[in-house]
């Protein structure tokens, strides 16, 4: 049930990617992408980025991921769009979900965020380190262990809905703010991210080489732009 469900959860993601955006080939990505993982990239006039991440070791490791996250073009003070799960066969360990601001805290669209998610509450939250902290919203989901199909049909509708919100009006901000400091701003995002000492571990639990996630985490999970 978890991991049929976390597929359609994909494929609706990517679906509402293909029909707001246009899919292009990233370059330096194609060495990730295989039978067991894909990476695709999308962009408009207001994303920058949109990448989709997938690992599939069901057979292997027993284990199913996928992390989204969108950027918006420099010249839009919007916030980025975030979603990471992690699932085996009968739970989910970790699922975390956020518009995370960047120039503005009470942002319209972070305080819409906070809307879109006050219904939901996870059976089992997840405490934030300090790095994450610093960059994710008040209102960011972070969820662990989760078994019940309700909780987690409950999850992926939110997603799935917020994300269709994000791509609609995400282009009201378009070049609403100065480009230095967005990029500035995605960057700090970027450099927070790389913090995270959980996300080369879980790559390894999923038996992708250590040579692989070294360059992956650095130049094309959470890129810094120079």
């Amino acid at each position: 049930m978890i991991w049929d469900r976390l597929i359609k959860n994909s494929e609706a993601i990517i679906k509402k990617l293909n029909f707001y955006l246009e899919e292009y080939n990233e370059t330096g990505m194609e060495r990730f992408n295989n039978d067991k993982w894909t990476n695709r990239t999308w962009c408009s006039q207001g994303i920058r980025r949109a990448h989709v991440d997938v690992v599939d070791v069901r057979e292997e490791k027993g284990l199913w991921m996928q992390h989204v996250c969108i950027f918006p073009a420099f010249g839009n003070g919007g916030p980025i769009f975030g979603w990471d799960i992690i699932a085996g066969q009968k739970k989910v360990t970790g699922a975390f979900h956020d518009y995370s601001p960047l120039l503005k805290k009470d942002h319209p669209m972070v305080n819409a965020f906070g809307d879109l998610v006050l219904g939901y509450q996870p059976s089992k939250p997840r405490e934030l380190p300090d790095w994450a902290l610093k960059i994710f919203s008040p209102h960011m989901i972070a969820a662990g262990n989760i078994r019940e199909e309700k909780e987690l049909n409950d999850i992926c509708l939110l997603v799935e809905n917020n994300l269709s919100f994000y791509l609609d009006r995400i282009i009201e901000f378009h070049e609403d703010s100065k480009e230095s400091e967005v990029k500035e701003a995605q960057n700090f995002y970027c450099e927070h991210q790389q913090k995270n000492p959980h996300t080369p571990r879980v790559m390894q639990s999923l038996g992708l080489p250590e040579e692989d996630i070294k360059l992956f985490c650095s130049d094309n999970l959470f890129p810094i732009i120079k």
